[in-house]
């Protein structure tokens, strides 16, 4: 079983092959550029992406849109994590927290699934935690170092990938894609 990823981000692409291909499907990444509409809602930028590239790639693919929401910047950065942490990055971010009582944050991810139908599924993750003053870890990719996940003392950054795919929101979210390919394409997945 063979699904394309559509993604740039190397972090990304690692996550999302060590949570899927245990479970017996190969992920192929794939840089292919598509565009980002400038919306509050990840789940209408996965959507957008995912309907744009239906007639640029072979179904099926998967491609995913996270961020980092932060409760005393009202959701900021939220759909433009990215851009933010590009502009400001970590640093620039606990500055801005550094000023705020309330560290309370939340990881989410909206994935898209283009099945071989060229059906669009979106399956959403979430991961509740909050901010520290500094970064701690040198794993993962973007804000990890400044995340910590409820119930945990160590942030996204201090842990191993396989401990981050237990609880993260792109692993949740993931999960749910595969579960809808498992229940409802199973056969028809299989084009390797």
């Amino acid at each position: 079983m063979k699904i394309t990823f559509v993604t740039s981000n190397t972090g990304k692409l690692k996550e999302v092959k060590d949570k899927l291909e245990p479970l017996g499907i190969e992920v192929v990444g794939d840089k292919v550029y598509y565009p980002e509409i400038q919306t509050d809602s990840l789940r209408e930028v996965a959507r957008y992406g995912a309907q744009w590239l239906k007639n640029r790639l072979e179904a099926p693919f998967i491609l995913d849109d996270s961020g980092l929401f932060l409760s005393a910047l009202e959701g900021f950065p939220g759909v433009y994590s990215a851009y933010a942490y590009g502009t400001i990055g970590n640093r620039g971010i606990l500055n801005l927290m550094n000023k705020k009582g309330d560290k309370r944050a939340e990881f989410r991810t909206a994935a898209a699934l283009v099945d071989p139908n060229e059906k669009i599924h979106i399956f959403e993750g979430v991961c509740k935690g909050s901010v520290i003053g500094e970064e701690r870890g040198k794993n993962g990719f973007g804000y990890d170092p400044v995340f910590i996940p409820e119930g945990y003392e160590i942030t996204f950054g201090e842990m191993s990938t396989e401990e981050k795919n237990k609880i993260s929101h792109r692993s949740l979210a993931f999960h749910e894609v595969y579960e809808y390919i498992k229940e409802h394409f199973s056969v028809e997945f299989d084009i390797s």
